[in-house]
């Protein structure tokens, strides 16, 4: 398991500044929720220890927060991470997500996220409970291992 801080960063490895593109604390805070959600729906366990809080613009996990906060609502200065430290499970789940969550913008997932029961059920700045969040995810992910009907 790798610390969230660890997660976020990947995240904002991937942004193509040449491209014009960025990415803001808020929509790290996204981003993580939605990995969150993925890797317990997949594995039945967490990709990091570190809480998911329901704040008012959505989850969020104060550490990372704090932690990107002197950037305000800006652009998170990209820093390029080492591949070696994330396993090809967890690339594989983190780069799905992007690929899913990240074409939208930070607003657009907030909005979203105010949409889902994990949210939604759980008390503002309360901790957002990992089993509310596998249950829903587990609805939104497809296993490629399901077991196929017999032909006839």
């Amino acid at each position: 398991m790798l610390p969230a801080l660890q997660i976020a960063k990947y995240f904002v490895s991937l942004v193509d500044e040449e491209a014009g593109d960025s990415i803001s604390n808020l929509k790290v805070q996204k981003l993580l929720y939605y990995a969150q959600g993925a890797h317990l729906a997949l594995y039945d366990s967490p990709l990091f220890p570190e809480p998911i809080k329901a704040w008012a613009y959505g989850p969020v996990v104060p550490q990372v927060y704090y932690e990107y906060k002197h950037c305000c609502a800006g652009a998170i200065p990209v820093e390029r991470v080492e591949l070696d430290d994330y396993s090809p499970e967890i690339r594989e789940v983190l780069d799905e997500v992007n690929s899913v969550y990240g074409q939208f913008t930070a607003s657009k997932l907030m909005a979203m996220t105010h949409q889902e029961p994990p949210w939604m059920n759980t008390p503002q700045n309360e901790t957002i409970s990992l089993e509310s969040m596998k249950n829903f995810f587990k609805t939104l992910v497809i296993v490629d291992d399901a077991p196929q009907a017999a032909a006839d």
